[in-house]
């Protein structure tokens, strides 16, 4: 390790170290300020004998003449053991529960690499969330990588708690653990997630990792790496079933732009940086199955789109990168039906693999198919209705409407504190349906309506 007093430039969060030697990217770096504040950074930059460094903390009072850098020879690292389990870290990766320090842990280095895809094992086991939404038209399967895409003001933080709280691999020995990464919170937010968590118990299966809003924009970038670095030690080395969620990937993206401003980096799609889909899938990528493991990371990172636009680069980039996308819906949302799952353009690309019979239930997939296309059909008699007034709609039409709306009112609004089974969102399906003739339900085989269609005399 060596020290250097020779700061050219202070720009921003960032350093400029001249005369240096053996510096390597991505090093850890200790900043002395005086005599008794010890700031952290890391290597971003290496230009011949210049280094740039990124400052986690802030600049203040930091002057090229009396400040002292010194190169630590080794990356950002986080400690990891069984026991972080029901602790609460920071986005530096440093405990901020006041509680004990870890007696035993392993250091492991945050800059990991993504999955090889010749590793993997392909994903095939239902995650029940006790979302009917979810679990129903659009399943969450164990190592997916499936964003939910929310707008500002959208209840996001209290989904991404139900699915924390809720969300277990049926038909499954090993442990399961959550890993939740919140990025850009206010300390309002962080409270309602460490209460929310404590007072519900799920604290006991979960690692918390907490970035708030006035804290550096590179604490930002390094807190997700902070979490998928302790799941994929739970998944893989602990042999557990991970969840991690993130939330909000937003806030990320905002620390690169923020970052790529100040190293002043050409601009790409509105002045985000042009390797952010590069970054991102450096994250995103590290999430699945490993052949030979028993344990699994399956992700869930949520980001709120700017002006509710999907076509904005933030998820317009993780939707290339990830196997689908949740939907909330601010309209349903006003009209207080939560959570607010949009499933019509909602999509989980991997659906098919976690369902049927000895994953969920032998009528999953065409009872699945039957709801989408009558919900559907539904919302374009009810625009329908809109224009045209409902003394054009014929009998079968009003069904429809009501069979649209009797869907919103009871299988999308459940609220954020009903768990439901698989099985109960499977007959709540069924219960729906019966309000259809048998003769519409042409997506369910016979044998399927024989056996579930519930018809009213009955």
């Amino acid at each position: 390790m060596r020290s250097y007093k020779s700061i050219r430039e202070v720009v921003g969060p960032l350093l400029i170290v001249d005369h240096v030697e053996g510096v390597a990217y991505d090093e850890l770096v200790e900043i002395y300020v005086g005599h008794d504040d010890r700031r952290i950074g890391r290597v971003l930059e290496i230009d011949g004998d210049a280094a740039v460094v990124q400052l986690f903390e802030s600049n203040m009072g930091i002057t090229p003449e009396e400040t002292r850098v010194r190169f630590m020879g080794k990356p950002m690292t986080l400690q990891v053991s069984e026991s972080m389990i029901g602790r609460v870290y920071d986005g530096k990766g440093q405990l901020n529960d006041k509680g004990p320090t870890l007696i035993s842990f392993e250091e492991r280095d945050i800059n990991g690499a993504v999955m090889n895809p010749m590793a993997r094992n392909y994903p095939d086991q239902f995650v029940q969330t006790g979302i009917s939404t979810i679990d129903v038209l659009n399943t969450l399967v164990v190592g997916q990588k499936l964003p939910i895409f929310s707008g500002s003001g959208l209840p996001h933080n209290e989904l991404a708690a139900q699915i924390a709280r809720q969300a277990t691999v049926l038909n499954d020995e090993i442990e399961f653990a959550v890993v939740f990464c919140a990025m850009g919170i206010s300390y309002e937010e962080a409270r309602f997630f460490e209460d929310e968590f404590q007072r519900t118990g799920a604290i006991d299966r979960t690692v918390m990792f907490m970035n708030l809003a006035d804290a550096p924009a590179i604490e930002r970038i390094i807190a997700p790496k902070m979490a998928i670095t302790a799941a994929e030690y739970l998944a893989f080395e602990q042999d557990m079933n991970v969840i991690l969620i993130m939330s909000d990937m937003t806030y990320y993206a905002e620390s690169l732009r923020e970052i790529s401003a100040s190293r002043k980096e050409i601009p790409g799609r509105r002045g985000y940086p042009g390797y952010m889909y590069t970054d991102l899938a450096s994250l995103y990528e590290r999430a699945g199955r490993l052949k030979g493991k028993p344990g699994s990371l399956t992700m869930l990172p949520i980001l709120s789109m700017p002006e509710d636009d999907k076509t904005h680069p933030i998820p317009d980039l993780t939707g290339y990168i990830t196997e689908g996308q949740i939907i909330l819906n601010r309209d349903l949302n006003r009209s207080e039906i939560v959570p607010p799952v949009d499933v019509l353009p909602s999509l989980s690309r991997l659906k098919d693999k976690g369902i049927g019979e000895g994953k969920t239930r032998e009528d999953h997939a065409d009872l699945m198919n039957q709801l989408f296309a009558s919900y559907a059909h539904g919302k374009s008699v009810v625009e329908m209705a809109s224009i045209l007034g409902e003394s054009s709609l014929s009998k079968l039409d009003k069904l429809y409407v009501k069979f649209a709306d009797s869907f919103e009112q009871e299988f999308i609004k459940q609220g954020f504190y009903t768990n439901r089974t698989i099985e109960q969102s499977l007959d709540l399906g069924w219960d729906l349906l019966s309000m259809l003739p048998k003769a519409e339900l042409k997506r369910v085989r016979d044998v399927f309506i024989e056996r579930y269609y519930r018809d009213d005399e009955s």
